[in-house]
């Protein structure tokens, strides 16, 4: 085991500069050194499914690639969530400051929504976590989540009749429709 660690060592510091620059060239920018050690992380990970005889510097840097576009998607995610914020409150995340009425109602609806969320049995919560929270795709919640597609689409409707039941018209003020 140390020597396959020693020899990995090795592939590591033959490697690590173009791995670097193709993270940079794919748009990591100040992520690529993260980028560049969760790719190494991910090869030794995945040196089982590594083809003997096959040159392993173009299968490294498939691996960078692919982390430098889950970085993206990352990034997107989050700027998708950060303008759902908006969307909800788009007098600012203070909303209501200047109308006390306004500010203590959505804090209000938060807390529920929040209390609801936490009172759902688990695949419920998962499944709206990642269709509303990550905005996730129905494939990629399925992916994340192991299940079927028509599993996902399914547990989101009942999940989110579940909510309406207890939240109702409340619940499209906060934008889970």
């Amino acid at each position: 085991m140390a020597g396959d660690l020693d020899a990995f060592g090795m592939l590591v510091g033959r490697y690590q500069a173009a791995a670097y620059r193709v993270a940079v060239l794919l748009g990591a920018g100040g992520d690529a050194e993260d980028v560049v050690q969760d790719a190494f992380v991910k090869a030794l990970r995945g040196l089982r499914g590594f083809r003997a005889g096959q040159p392993f510097r173009p299968w490294l840097l498939r691996i960078v690639a692919n982390e430098t576009r889950n970085l993206h998607r990352s990034r997107r995610r989050r700027q998708g969530l950060e303008q759902r914020v908006v969307a909800m409150f788009p007098e600012g995340v203070d909303a209501g400051a200047g109308d006390p009425h306004l500010a203590v109602v959505r804090k209000e609806l938060d807390r529920r929504l929040w209390a609801v969320l936490q009172g759902l049995p688990d695949k419920d919560r998962l499944v709206l976590s990642c269709r509303y929270l990550l905005d996730l795709s129905e494939g990629e919640t399925a992916r994340v989540l192991g299940w079927a597609r028509g599993s996902v689409k399914s547990r989101t409707s009942r999940a989110l009749a579940r909510l309406r039941a207890v939240l109702g018209p409340d619940l499209e003020e906060g934008g889970w429709q």
